[in-house]
This record gives C-alpha cells, structure tokens and sequence, in this order.
C-alpha cells in the first residue's frame, strides 16, 4: 500500500522514539516493526540526520546505521528541553498557522495542528502574539500537494491539467494516484486513464487539479525501487550516443549514462539508454554547438532538422 506524506512523518516521529530505547537495534528488526522494507528504513536514516531542535543546525540528530545495526549517538542531548528564540518562534509559529491553512489537510491532523499552535503560542509569550500579524502564501506546488496527499487518503480519482515539456503542451487526464517522492522534485506517482499506464507527474508541472467523487482504482503494481534515481533505463531500452564540448559536460551529472568517454578537445562521448530517444532532441538543441547526436543516424538527422528548422523559424522574424 502507498504511503502519504503524512503517514510517512508520523512514523519518522515515531521511530525516534523507537530508537532511543533500543540502541542498536537491527535494521531488519526495526524495519520488521514498522512494517516497511529495509530499504525505506534506510531512506528514513537518511533523513533524520537532518533534523534536530535547532534552526541554526545544531542540535541535529546523530543517528547512523552501518547497514546491519542503527546507532544513535546523541539522544539525551537531543532530550533537552527546547528553548526557542524569538525569531525561531515566530518562524515556526507563522509556518504553522499557514500548514493548518492547506487544502486537502485532514481534520484530525488541521485540530492537533491548532491545539499545538496555541500551546506554542501561549509560552512564546509576546513573540507569539507578533507572529499573528505575520501570514505565508503557499506556491501552486504546496496547494497540488496538499490535493494529492488527501486523494491517497481518501483514495479517489485526480483530474489535472499537466503540462508535458516533451511534448510542449497541456493535457487532460483522470489520475489515480498511488503515492507521492520526492527526487530533487516532488512527484506523484499513479495510474493515467489517458494513457492507461503508470505515469509519474512532476508537481510544479500541475497546471490545474480537481479531486473526483470517483474511487481510485489502480491495479496492484509493484512499487519501482527509487534508491538509484527516478530515472532508471532498461538494458533493453535503445542506446544513443552523444558528443559534447566542455560547455556540455553538465550531460554526464543530469543523465543516467552507461560510460563517458573523454574527447582530444575536453568534451565528452556519452553513451545512454532510453526508453524514448526522440525525447533527447531537446536536449541537442539546448546544447546548440556544445553537442549532437552521433548514433542511433536516425535520430541524428531528426535533431539537424529541427535544428534547421529552429533556425529558418527565426529567419523569418
């Protein structure tokens, strides 16, 4: 079953605790628990470390795993009670106020909210009160998340307007979600009825969403392991050679690749695979003449076409 994000930090709160009782404890116990795979526990210790009861990065919790057992070395620090400054106050209580704000936000979740905002509030004192006259305006994003978290939830249908930079256009669809990641970007990942296949939808690409009174139905798939990338090609997916100068060397750190091969000139032969080489004509008209296309020749003489193309559009301005 998908996780939402919600239910995903509830058990990273909850792990914490987990874990200052049994000091190294088994990955394979702890994740046994938990009811999740090895493989998320170790995302979740990933995150962790990253956390703490300071804003200005001390404080942060010290917790390693060397793959067999879990070590946290720091929790009676970390216990301390918490002593806010003004600013750290009035932060985390206008953030607060503006999270119990989202769409989509359950009324369980929104109520404790609340009742923990007061409770804040009231010890911050006259920093409290000036954090009132503060307020926050979410991006799209925020609002895109808080609808798809609740459709998970909820487990009905989406439908979004989405806009496909592959193809340089807006599109209708009826979505089912399954869950949402973040990879760099936050993505939902879920079954497309347009296409009747699993899509992954890059948030900040939500043109407009609606929730549906329609059930969400997806069929049951296995979920992709993300530990590697969002972007994992296929040993049968076909291969495309690339040739960049030393402006394009950039290709080699955003593109899964299978070798890069340095060149006489500084510049780099990359050879990758994917499961749609047409898509990668952007990127040679991006690159202009830091780049082509080498091999498959197909796909080389359509990125010269559009090239030429791109070209006579601007000759006739």
């Amino acid at each position: 079953m998908a996780t939402n994000a919600i239910d995903q930090t509830r058990r990273m709160l909850s792990l914490v605790t987990y874990l200052r009782e049994r000091p190294g404890a088994h990955v394979q116990d702890v994740a046994r628990a938990f009811g999740i795979t090895e493989d998320e526990l170790i995302s979740d210790l990933d995150v962790l470390p990253m956390c703490g009861t300071s804003f200005r990065g001390g404080d942060l919790l010290d917790i390693d795993t060397d793959g067999d057992r879990i070590w946290w070395h720091n929790p009676d620090d970390v216990a301390e009670p918490l002593r806010l400054a003004a600013d750290e106050a009035t932060a985390l209580l206008v953030a607060a106020r503006a999270v119990a704000t989202l769409p989509g936000l359950r009324e369980s979740d929104r109520q404790a909210l609340v009742r923990a905002t007061a409770k804040l509030e009231t010890a911050a004192g006259e920093s409290g009160a000036a954090s009132s006259r503060l307020s926050v305006t979410f991006e799209a994003e925020g609002g895109v998340f808080a609808d798809v978290d609740r459709a998970i939830s909820e487990r009905r249908r989406l439908w979004l307007r989405y806009y496909s930079p592959a193809r340089d256009e807006l599109t209708e669809r009826e979505v089912d979600p399954i869950r949402l990641f973040a990879v760099g970007h936050t993505y939902m990942e879920g079954w497309c009825r347009l296409s009747e296949a699993r899509r992954t939808f890059r948030l900040d690409r939500v043109a407009e969403i609606r929730l549906l009174d329609a059930p969400a139905a997806p069929p049951e798939l296995e979920l992709r392991d993300l530990s590697e990338g969002l972007v994992q090609p296929a040993a049968e997916d076909p291969e495309v050679v690339i040739e960049v100068g030393t402006g394009g060397r950039w290709v080699a750190e955003y593109y899964p690749h299978d070798s890069a091969e340095e060149l006489s000139d500084g510049g780099l032969r990359i050879t990758l695979r994917t499961p749609d080489p047409a898509s990668l004509r952007r990127l040679a008209l991006r690159l202009g003449g830091e780049g082509r296309i080498v091999a498959p020749p197909e796909l080389a003489e359509s990125a010269r076409t559009a090239a030429r193309e791109a070209l006579a559009a601007y000759d006739t301005v």
